[in-house]
C-alpha cells in the first residue's frame, strides 16, 4: 500500500503541489476568518443543575447576574463628595439609557454597604446586559466599554464578561508571541539538525500548511457546531509540533535512502513504506486520543478535541502527500545549500539517524542490553519520585487569578475582595419555585443553619419564584464554597416546590462531577484505540500493552511536576503566576489526551524501526539495539523541536495555557529520554521474543489486515542496508 502510495505521489507530484498551494491560499484568506466565528466560554455542562438554574432564573425572574462589575475610585475624594459623586452618577444615568444595558445597581440608589469600600474612596456598580448568549455579551461589552468611564475618576471593569474578554485577548497575544519566539529558533535548530537550508525549510513549510489547513477545517466545523476560541491554541501547538515531527522523520529517511544509492523515485517509495507508514500510524493514534475529548459535554474540551484532530490529520496528510511530492521535485537538491558546522562530526548519512556501531546511541544501546534490570529499576525510581506529588492533586475552579497580576479584571476582583464588606462576589444562588412566602421563609431559615453559610438574602421575587443569595467565607473556588453547595443541595425542598442550586461555586462543583463521571470512558477509548492501532502496526499483543503503560508512566511524571509547581506554588515567581492551591479540573483532562497521543508518537517511531530490523534479522536483541541507534537522534531532535514550540506557550500570560505548556515540556523530555531511550529498550530486552508474540487467530488478523507492506510489495526489492547497520547488529549480538 505505502509503496504504491509513494509511486502515485511521484507520478502526480505537480498536481499534489498545486492542491497544496490552493489549500494555503484558501487557509490564508478564508481559513483565517475562523477567528471571527469562534465562541467564548464553553466550560459548563449544558445539562448540569447550575446551568439549568441560570436558565430558569432568566426565564422566571429575568437576568439576575452581574455581567460587569465597574469599579470607580479616587485617592482624593470620597464617594459622597461632588468631585466623585457627580461624574459617576452622570455616567450611570447614561448607562441606563444604553440599549445593551438591562439594569445598573449602584451604591447611590441602594446605599448597600457591600457596594462601598471601607475607606469610602471607591464603589463598584453591577451592570446587567440584555444579551444572554456569551458571544452576544462579549460583543455588547466591546461596544459598551468606552461608556463606562467617568471623567476624572479611575474606572476599571471586571466581572465575568470582562474576565472572559481579557482571557481571550491574552490567549491571542500568547499565540502570536509563541509563534514569534518559536519559529526563528526552530529554523536554527533544523539547520543544525539537517546541516542544510533546503532540508531545514521543509518542516516549517509543512507546519504552515498544517496550521492553515486546520483553520479551514475548524471553520467548516464551526458551521455545524460551536467551537471555542481556545481551540486556536491547540491548533497552533499541535499542528506545528506534529508537522515538524513528521517532516523531520520523512526527510531524514529520504536522505538516508538517497545516501544508500537509490534514485529519488525509489527513495520516495522506500520512505513511504517505512517512515510514511509510521507517520500514518502516529497520526491516527494521536487523533484517536484527542477524539476521547468529544465525549465530554463541555464545548471547551470538545473544541480542543476537534481542533487538535484537525491539526494532527492535516499535518499527517501534508507529510504523506505534499512533502513527498516536494521531495520528488527536489531529489538530491534536498541537500542543497549545505551549512558547514564549526565542529567535526562523524558522517551520519547526510543527517539521518544511523552512525557506526561505535556511536553514542550504539554505546547506550549496548549498555541497556547488558543491564536491563538495573536500567529498569533506576528509571522507575526516578519516575516514581517525579510522579509522587500527583497523588495530592486537588481540583478547583478557575477565577481571575489565571490572568496576569496587572490584568484589570483580576485587579477589580482582588480589590472588591480586600476592600469591600462581604468581599466575595460569587454567592450560591438558590431558586425556589412553587412555594408560598411562608414556606420559602422557613426554607431560608434552614439554609442559615447550614455549616459554612454566613447569610441568606432574598434578591429577587416574582409570583411563586424566589431567588435566595447564600454567602459564605472564602473564595468562590475554595473548599468552603464547594461544601456549602453540596450541603444546600441535600436539604429537602418545601412540599410541592422545586429547588435548584446554581451560582459560581455550583458551576465548579458540577464541572468536577461531570468530568469525573466521564474520565473512565475517556481512558477506555484512548487505551482501546491505541491497543488496536499498535497491534495492527506491529502484530504484537504485548507491545501495545507495554506502550500504554509507558505512556501512563511519563504522564504521571508530568502530572507530579505540575502539582509541585502550580498547586504547591514552587517556581511561581520564576514562571510569573499566582498559585491557588488547586488545579482547574479540565486542565488534567486536556493534558491526558494530548500527552497520551504524543507519548504514543515517539513509541511508534521507535517500534517501527525495531520491527523493521526484527523482520530483517529475526534477532530481538540486535533489533532493539539497532532500532534505538537509528531513531535515537531523530526522537531526540523531534522532542527538542517540540519543546521549542511548546515553550512559547509556557511563557504565556494565562495560567491555564502556561500549565499545559509546562506539563507538556516535562512529559516530552521524560518520554524522549528516560522512557524511550532507556525504559522501553530495557523492557523489550527482558521480554525477548515475547515482544512479537500473538496468538494464532490474532496473528492471522495481522497478516491480513496489518498496517504493513505485503510480501508482494517487497518482492524483488533490493535490500536496503543503512550505513552502520551491520556493525550495530554484530555489536549487539556480542
Amino acid at each position: 500500500m505505502f509503496m504504491w502510495w509513494g509511486r502515485a505521489v511521484v507520478r502526480l507530484r505537480w498536481v499534489v503541489l498545486a492542491a497544496g498551494l490552493v489549500l494555503v491560499a484558501v487557509g490564508a484568506t478564508w481559513g483565517t476568518g475562523v477567528f471571527g466565528t469562534l465562541t467564548g466560554g464553553g466550560f459548563d455542562d449544558p445539562d448540569s443543575e447550575s446551568v439549568r438554574t441560570e436558565q430558569r432564573i432568566s426565564a422566571e425572574l429575568g437576568n439576575q447576574g452581574a455581567d460587569l462589575l465597574v469599579l470607580y475610585s479616587s485617592p482624593s475624594s470620597t464617594v459622597d463628595q461632588p468631585a466623585f459623586r457627580d461624574p459617576v452618577t452622570a455616567t450611570l444615568d447614561r448607562l441606563r439609557q444604553h440599549p445593551e444595558v438591562a439594569s445598573v445597581t449602584s451604591w447611590y440608589e441602594t446605599q448597600a454597604p457591600a457596594l462601598l469600600s471601607a475607606d469610602r474612596h471607591a464603589t463598584y456598580t453591577a451592570v446587567r446586559l440584555r444579551a444572554t448568549d456569551p458571544d452576544e455579551r462579549a460583543e455588547a461589552y466591546r461596544e459598551l466599554r468606552p461608556a463606562l468611564d467617568a471623567p476624572g475618576i479611575t474606572t476599571e471593569a471586571g466581572g465575568t464578561v470582562a474576565f472572559l474578554a481579557e482571557a481571550n485577548r491574552q490567549s491571542t497575544e500568547d499565540i502570536t508571541r509563541a509563534e514569534m519566539l518559536s519559529l526563528p529558533v526552530l529554523l536554527v535548530l533544523l539547520i543544525l539538525i539537517f546541516r542544510g537550508l533546503v532540508a531545514a525549510a521543509t518542516p516549517l513549510l509543512v507546519g504552515g500548511l498544517a496550521i492553515l489547513g486546520a483553520f479551514v477545517a475548524t471553520r467548516l466545523l464551526g458551521m455545524v457546531t460551536d467551537v471555542s476560541v481556545f481551540a486556536i491554541n491547540i491548533i497552533t501547538l499541535i499542528g506545528l509540533g506534529m508537522a515538524v515531527d513528521y517532516a523531520l522523520f520523512i526527510v531524514s529517511r529520504f536522505r538516508e535512502e538517497l545516501a544508500a544509492g537509490h534514485p529519488s523515485t525509489e527513495a520516495i517509495r522506500r520512505t513511504m513504506s517505512t517512515a510514511g507508514r509510521t507517520v500514518m500510524v502516529s497520526g491516527l493514534t494521536i487523533a484517536t486520543a484527542l477524539a476521547s475529548l468529544l465525549i465530554f459535554p463541555q464545548a471547551f474540551l470538545r473544541s480542543m478535541g476537534l481542533g487538535g484532530i484537525a491539526a494532527v490529520l492535516v499535518a499527517m496528510l501534508a507529510a504523506l502527500t505534499v512533502l513527498p511530492a516536494l521531495l520528488a521535485v527536489l531529489g538530491p537538491r534536498i541537500n542543497a545549500l549545505a551549512v558547514r558546522l564549526p565542529w567535526r562530526r562523524r558522517s551520519d548519512t547526510a543527517g539521518a539517524a544511523g552512525v557506526g556501531g561505535s556511536g553514542a546511541w550504539a554505546r547506550l544501546a549496548r549498555s541497556v542490553m547488558r543491564r536491563p534490570v538495573l536500567y529498569l529499576l533506576g528509571v522507575v525510581a526516578v519516575l516514581a519520585v517525579l510522579a509522587a506529588p500527583s497523588v495530592r492533586m486537588e481540583a478547583g475552579g478557575f477565577d481571575e487569578r489565571v490572568l496576569p497580576a496587572d490584568a484589570v479584571p483580576r485587579m477589580v476582583a482582588e480589590r472588591i475582595e480586600s476592600d469591600f464588606p462581604g468581599g466575595s462576589v460569587g454567592p450560591v444562588e438558590v431558586l425556589v419555585s412553587g412555594a408560598s412566602a411562608a414556606e420559602t421563609q422557613r426554607f431560608a431559615d434552614e439554609l442559615r443553619q447550614v455549616s459554612g453559610v454566613t447569610g441568606v438574602q432574598v434578591t429577587a421575587n416574582r409570583g411563586d419564584s424566589t431567588l435566595l443569595s447564600v454567602t459564605y467565607p472564602g473564595e468562590p473556588t475554595g473548599p468552603v464554597a464547594e461544601q456549602v453547595v453540596r450541603l444546600v443541595r441535600d436539604i429537602p425542598a418545601p412540599p410541592g416546590a422545586e429547588v435548584l442550586v446554581g451560582g459560581r461555586p455550583a458551576f465548579d462543583v458540577d464541572l468536577l462531577d461531570s468530568l469525573t463521571s466521564r474520565l473512565p470512558w475517556m481512558a477506555l477509548i484512548m487505551a482501546s484505540a491505541t491497543l488496536v492501532l499498535l497491534f495492527l502496526a506491529f502484530g504484537s499483543v504485548l507491545l501495545p500493552i507495554k506502550a500504554v503503560l509507558m505512556n501512563l508512566v511519563s504522564i504521571g511524571a508530568s502530572f507530579g511536576v505540575v502539582v509541585w509547581i502550580f498547586q504547591d506554588g514552587h517556581l511561581a515567581d520564576w514562571l510569573d503566576f499566582t498559585p491557588t492551591g488547586f488545579i482547574e479540573p479540565s486542565n488534567p483532562i486536556l493534558m491526558l489526551a494530548v500527552l497520551f497521543g504524543l507519548a504514543t508518537d515517539y513509541e511508534v517511531f521507535l517500534l517501527s524501526r525495531i520491527r523493521e530490523e526484527w523482520d530483517r534479522t529475526g534477532d530481538n536483541t540486535a533489533s532493539v539495539a539497532a532500532g534505538l541507534q537509528y531513531t535515537g537522534r531523530i526522537i531526540t531532535a523531534a522532542a527538542l523541536l517540540l519543546v521549542v514550540v511548546v515553550a512559547g506557550f509556557a511563557t504565556g500570560g494565562v495560567v491555564l495555557v502556561k500549565l499545559i505548556g509546562v506539563g507538556m515540556i516535562v512529559a516530552i523530555v521524560v518520554d524522549a529520554t528516560l522512557v524511550r531511550a532507556l525504559l522501553v529498550p530495557a523492557t523489550m530486552r527482558l521480554l525477548g521474543r515475547w515482544n512479537w508474540w500473538a496468538p494464532g487467530p490474532l496473528a492471522r488478523v495481522y497478516r491480513r489486515y496489518g498496517i504493513r507492506e505485503s510480501p508482494a510489495d517487497l518482492a524483488g526489492e533490493p535490500e536496503t542496508r543503512e550505513p552502520g547497520a551491520r556493525e550495530v547488529v554484530e555489536s549487539a549480538r556480542r
